[in-house]
C-alpha cells in the first residue's frame, strides 16, 4: 500500500511538471509489479488521453488509453466514470458511434452524470443533430447547474448559428452566453479549455507571418510557416482554415478539402469552413460532395438564404430542377434583403422559363422581383422575353415600353423592340427601334445583323444589307449568324466564291456557337454550284 502512494506521488510529481512522458513510464513500471491493478490501469489511460489532446504533440495515444479504460472496466463493470472515459476516447478518436454507445451507458448507469451528457452533446453536435445535442446540454445543465459553463457555451453556440431572422434564438445565445461566464470558475473542462485558448496568443507572430508571405505571393513559404505551426499545435482550429484557403487560392483542391475538413472536425460548427468546404467541391466539380455538405450546413443553419441559393444553383447544373426550385423558393421565403431576393426571383423564372418551359411560372417569379425591385430594367427584359415565348407580343411590348420610361436610351429594349414590330410585320416601327438600339450601341451586333436582314429579305435592298453585316461581324467576329447572313447577300450579287468562303466561316464558327441549323449552312453551300 505505501508502495503504491509513493508510486502515486511520483506519477503527480512528473505530471505537475508537465512531465508527461515520464509519468506514463512510472505507470508502466507499477503495472509491470502489480498488472491487474485498475487504478494504474484509468490513470495510465488517462496520461494517455492527456498526452492525445496535448496541442503541442502529435495525436497518437488514443487507441492506448482506449486499451487501458478497457482492462480497468474488467475490474470495475459497472463503473459509469470508465464509461465515460472510454466514450470520451473515442470521441477525440473519431469514432462517434462508439462514443455515444459508451456514454449512454455511463448516464445508464449514473442519470445524473453530467460530463456525459455534456460529451453526448458535443457528439450529437459534430453529427449534426442539434436536436440531440442542445437536449443533452441541458440535462447537463440541470445535473450541475453551478459547473456547466461548457453546457452553456454550447447552447450558445447552437442558438447563434440558428438565430438568422428570430430575435428569441439571438436572445437566447446571449443569455446562455452570460452563464457560461458566470459557471466558468467552477467547471474545470471550461478552465481548461480557456487556459488552452490563450496559449494560442502565442502563435499570433505566425498568423502575421504568414499573412505577410500571402500579400507577397510567397505561397509556398506561408504552406511552410502554418503546416510547421500546426505541427507544433495540431487542436489549432484556424490553422487548418488558414491552410485550406492558401491551398485553395494555388488550385489544390484535395489538400484544401482536406485541411477544411479537419477544422470541422476540430469544430463542428465552424461555418465559415463549411462554407469554403463547399466553394472548394464546386471548383473541383465535385458537385455530389457539394451537395452533401450544404444540405450538412443547411441542418445547422437553416435559415440561411444565401446557402439555399448556392445548393439550387448546384442542383440545377446537376439536372435536378424539382430540387434546386425548392431550394429557389425557401431562399426567397427567407428573404433577407429586397435586392438580393428580386435576383432570386429573376433566377427561379429563368429556370422555370428555359428549363421547365413553364411560362406561367416564370412570368409570376419575374413579377415577384417587380414588386420587390421596380427599377430593375433586368426584370423588364426578362418579362417581356418570358411573354413573348408565351406568344402573348402585345404584353412583351407593353412590358418593354414600359423599361423604356426608366432607360430611354437602353439599347437591349430597343433591340427587343425591333424585334417584337418584325414579328408583328411593322417593318417601319421595328427599323426605328433597331437604329436606336445601333444609336445607343454602335457595337450592338445583333441589332445590326436583325436590321440587315429586314432589308435583305423584307426590303430589298442588297448593298445597304451587306453594308449592316459587315458592321456586325466587325463588332463580333464570331457571330456566326452574321456571317450565314452575309453569305446569302453575297450570292445575291453572284460572288459565289466568297459566299462559300463566308458559309465555310459560319459553319467553322457554327460548330461551337451552335446559332444556325448545321444543315442549313451545307443546303446554302451546294445550292452555289448545283
Amino acid at each position: 500500500m505505501n508502495n503504491t502512494k509513493i508510486l502515486e506521488k511520483k506519477i503527480n510529481k512528473e505530471r505537475q511538471t508537465g512531465n508527461v512522458k515520464n509519468a506514463i513510464e512510472l505507470c508502466q513500471i507499477g503495472l509491470q509489479e502489480d498488472p491487474t491493478n485498475p487504478e494504474l490501469h484509468i490513470r495510465l489511460g488517462d496520461l494517455y488521453l492527456e498526452w492525445h489532446l496535448d496541442i503541442y504533440n502529435s495525436s497518437q495515444y488514443v487507441d492506448e488509453a482506449i486499451t487501458e479504460y478497457q482492462r480497468a472496466l474488467e475490474s470495475y463493470i459497472d463503473s459509469p466514470e470508465i464509461y465515460f472515459k472510454i466514450g470520451q476516447a473515442h470521441y477525440f478518436k473519431g469514432d462517434l458511434d462508439k462514443a455515444v454507445n459508451y456514454l449512454d451507458m455511463a448516464v445508464s448507469k449514473d442519470n445524473k452524470y453530467a460530463k456525459a451528457y455534456y460529451l453526448l452533446a458535443e457528439t450529437y453536435t459534430k453529427r449534426a443533430r442539434f436536436l440531440e445535442a442542445a437536449m443533452n446540454a441541458k440535462k447537463a445543465i440541470h445535473c450541475a447547474p453551478f459547473s456547466s459553463s461548457c453546457a452553456h457555451f454550447l447552447l450558445s453556440n447552437l442558438y447563434r448559428v440558428s438565430s438568422f431572422r428570430s430575435f428569441k434564438n439571438w436572445f437566447l445565445s446571449k443569455y446562455e452566453y452570460i452563464l457560461s461566464l458566470l459557471t466558468l470558475p467552477f467547471d474545470r473542462i471550461a478552465i481548461s479549455n480557456v487556459i488552452r485558448g490563450i496559449s494560442y496568443l502565442k502563435f499570433a507572430p505566425v498568423f502575421w507571418k504568414g499573412l505577410v508571405q500571402i500579400q507577397l505571393n510567397q505561397f509556398n513559404e506561408a504552406i511552410e510557416t502554418y503546416t510547421a505551426a500546426i505541427e507544433k499545435a495540431p487542436g489549432m482550429v484556424n490553422l487548418y482554415y488558414l491552410l485550406g484557403d492558401l491551398y485553395r487560392a494555388m488550385g489544390r483542391f484535395d489538400d484544401a478539402i482536406t485541411e477544411y475538413k479537419m477544422a470541422i472536425w476540430l469544430d463542428s460548427l465552424n461555418i465559415p469552413a463549411y462554407r469554403h468546404l463547399c466553394q472548394a467541391y464546386e471548383e473541383q466539380g465535385d458537385y455530389d460532395s457539394a451537395v452533401e455538405v450544404y444540405e450538412k450546413l443547411i441542418q445547422i443553419m437553416p435559415n440561411m438564404p444565401d446557402v439555399h441559393s448556392n445548393l439550387a444553383n448546384i442542383l440545377y447544373i446537376k439536372g435536378d430542377l424539382q430540387g434546386a426550385i425548392s431550394h429557389y423558393q425557401t431562399a426567397i421565403t427567407l428573404n433577407p434583403r429586397r435586392q438580393w431576393t428580386s435576383v432570386i426571383n429573376q433566377t427561379l423564372g429563368y429556370v422555370y422559363q428555359e428549363a421547365k418551359k413553364d411560362l406561367d411560372a416564370a412570368i409570376s417569379s419575374y413579377q415577384s422581383a417587380y414588386l420587390l425591385t421596380p427599377e430593375d430594367i433586368d426584370i423588364y427584359i426578362n418579362l417581356g422575353s418570358a411573354f413573348y415565348d408565351k406568344e402573348d407580343v402585345d404584353n412583351a411590348l407593353t412590358v418593354y415600353r414600359n423599361a423604356l420610361d426608366l432607360d430611354p436610351k437602353n439599347a437591349k429594349i430597343h433591340c427587343n423592340l425591333g424585334f417584337l414590330y418584325w414579328g408583328k410585320g411593322d417593318i417601319d416601327e421595328a427599323i426605328k427601334e433597331y437604329e436606336l438600339a445601333i444609336e445607343y450601341d454602335n457595337n450592338y451586333d445583333i441589332a445590326y445583323n436583325n436590321l440587315g436582314v429586314i432589308y435583305l429579305d423584307d426590303l430589298g435592298r442588297v448593298q445597304k444589307a451587306i453594308e449592316l453585316f459587315k458592321k456586325s461581324i466587325e463588332c463580333n467576329p464570331n457571330y456566326a449568324l452574321a456571317h450565314f447572313n452575309l453569305a446569302r447577300a453575297i450570292t445575291i450579287t453572284g460572288d459565289k466564291i466568297e459566299a462559300a468562303k463566308l458559309y465555310q466561316i459560319a459553319q467553322d464558327i457554327n460548330k461551337v456557337t451552335n446559332e444556325v441549323d448545321p444543315q442549313e449552312i451545307i443546303d446554302k453551300i451546294n445550292d452555289l454550284f448545283s
